[in-house]
Order: C-alpha cells, then structure tokens, then sequence
C-alpha cells in the first residue's frame, strides 16, 4: 500500500513520454527490498543507495547537472540530503510533498527528520499534495517562494476497472496508523461483526497482532501496485480512510 510509489511511477511514466530522462534514486530499505515489484522499469533509470555518504559518492554528477532534482517527504536522513544537494543544484531545486499537514505539524515542532522548517526557502517550487489554504500559509508563514499543489495520481494504464468478479463487499487499503485505526473499526470491523454473511477485505502491513479480525474479514499483508486494479474491481465499496490532519486541512485527496 505505498502511495508514494503509486504516485511516482505515474508521474515518471508521464515524464518519459514527454520525451524526459529521469533517474530515481531510492534508499535500500530493508523492507520494501523484500516486496520490490519493478525491478527494472521502462519508464526511468532505477537506482539504490544505502548511505547518504554513498548517495553523495556516486551520484554527484548526475544531481549536478540534472535540469531539476526533486526530493519527496519522507526521504530517510532527508535534512541531511537537501543540504547536500542545495549547495550542488544547477537545475530547479524541488520538494514534493505527499504528507503535507503531517509536514507541516512536525516542522512546527522540530520533531520532522526529513525536512527542517530553515530548509524550506531553499526550494524554488514547493509541490504539495494538499491545496487550498495550506498553500498560501507555506509561503507566508513557512517562507516556502513558491507553492504549487500537485495532487496524488496514478497511472490511468494501470488503474482501471478489471473483468474480475465481485469478491467483498466491502474493502480498504492502507497501511497501519493509528490515527486511522478507530475509523477502520467503526467502518469496516463493526460493519463485518454485524454483518457475518458479507465479506470484508484488509490490505496492508504493519497492523499490530493483538487487533481482533472478524472471520469475514479477508487480509492480505503486501498488496503491490500491480495488484490494486484488480484488488478494487473486486469490491463492491471502497473505504478511503486519511489522517485526521489531513481531513483539518482538507484539499488532500488520497491517492487510493
């Protein structure tokens, strides 16, 4: 259930179609090394880098010279990253994030390791996935030149209505947070205690063991992008849960 792939891959997608060469670089991240479902896509040049000292080694020239570098939230050991590449940009220097109001809360407090609340005028465009009013409060009160809302997206190639049959009634996809959890067990697991001849479906890791599942409530711990077309065809509702941040600032529409 990583959204931020979802997003990338088509975006990337769209980018090489235009006629663009990107190169994306991902840290070697233990768990996600288990799940890996593109290998070697058509769209980019995939690479992995285990360390920052690494990352600096090995594609400095690239990221010298590249027309525009963007670097997304969540990136580990991000602070350290964008001060590294905010001395070596040529090109427009960018960040997208897909976790704004979780952003911008943690920036508030000093408690955000992908991002410090200084850094943010280093960017000459600061792409957003939430709109609306959190645009102009990150120019005015975060000091960001300039904000542009660049919501999730998919690639329509791969997100379609599939000829599968209806297999749940009801399904939801996301990983664990527990700012989402009391929605998911008043709309999803109380719904499937009440109902106990329909069938639920949950998809995604990181769910602590102790959580009661009904019966009729099917789980499956890794869904990768190549399998939610036919995961959401299967359904006859979808629940879309967001963080309760995000639904504060609204204008973030989820990219499930």
């Amino acid at each position: 259930g990583n959204g931020h792939a979802t997003t990338f891959r088509g975006l990337l997608r769209a980018l090489n179609e235009l006629g663009h060469r990107a190169i994306f670089l991902e840290r070697d991240v233990s768990w996600y090394a288990h799940h890996r479902d593109l290998r070697d896509p058509d769209f980019c040049d995939l690479r992995y880098y285990e360390t920052v000292s690494e990352l600096r080694r090995n594609h400095r020239q690239e990221l010298q010279r590249a027309d525009a570098v963007v670097i997304g939230s969540f990136v580990p050991e991000g602070r350290v990253i964008i001060d590294d590449l905010a001395s070596l940009c040529t090109g427009q220097f960018c960040f997208y994030d897909i976790d704004t109001p979780v952003t911008l809360a943690r920036v508030a407090d000093d408690d955000c390791d992908y991002l410090a609340r200084r850094q943010i005028p280093y960017f000459d465009v600061y792409f957003s996935f939430t709109g609306g009013p959190t645009l102009e409060r990150l120019e005015s009160e975060f000091g960001a030149r300039r904000a542009e809302a660049l919501y999730c997206s998919v690639d329509p190639t791969r997100h379609r209505r599939t000829r599968h049959a209806i297999e749940w009634d009801l399904g939801y996809l996301g990983t664990y947070s527990a700012d989402r959890q009391p929605s998911l067990e008043a709309l999803l697991l109380e719904p499937a205690r009440r109902l106990p001849d329909r069938r639920f479906v949950v998809a995604g890791s990181q769910y602590p063991s102790d959580i009661a599942w009904p019966d009729n409530v099917e789980r499956i711990e890794h869904l990768p992008p190549s399998g939610h077309a036919a995961f959401y065809s299967r359904q006859r509702y979808t629940l879309n849960l967001t963080r309760a941040s995000m639904i504060a600032a609204g204008w973030s529409p989820s990219v499930r």
